[in-house]
């Protein structure tokens, strides 16, 4: 397993952390850097993963740094299902337990399968994003429901 890269801010709280990285088998990193740099500046801390990530090290980040926000995964090259097949596992070893966000090409071919949304939520992931616009408020409203979940425990 490759080290993981820290290329994070400073957090103004744990749940402003983002585990952002590209799926196992592509190596698209130009949209990554940008996906990055974007959530730096809506004030997120962003340990990048870059290209090529495995769910493993998706798992290790989020177990390395307690209290991520979201695990957001880009996919360009349309093979996001095969690359994410060991999500289940983590999930049930309860390696990933904060959303997990995908957004991207997620099938191969012109013709999209109209299954392949319904296979990736099966698998565990709990966002589908088809619009990168879409990325800053669902992690507010992340974030929102984070902050009242920890209200309530401390009640």
């Amino acid at each position: 397993m490759r080290s993981v890269p820290m290329h994070t801010d400073s957090p103004e709280s744990a749940h402003d952390v983002i585990v952002l990285g590209v799926t196992a088998s592509d190596a698209h990193a130009v949209a990554n850097q940008l996906i990055a740099h974007g959530l730096r500046a809506h004030g997120y801390t962003v340990i990048n993963l870059g290209v090529c990530t495995p769910v493993a090290e998706f798992a290790l980040a989020v177990r390395e740094n307690p209290g991520v926000l979201a695990v957001v995964v880009g996919s360009l090259n349309g093979h996001a299902y095969e690359d994410l097949c060991d999500l289940p596992a983590a999930r049930a070893a309860g390696d990933l337990t904060c959303p997990v966000v995908l957004g991207g090409n997620l099938s191969v071919g012109s013709r999209k399968d109209p299954g392949a949304l319904d296979r990736l939520r099966r698998l565990g992931v709990d966002h589908i994003l088809s619009e990168l616009s879409d990325l800053a408020p669902l992690l507010r409203e992340l974030a929102r429901q984070a902050a009242q979940s920890r209200q309530l425990q401390t009640v």
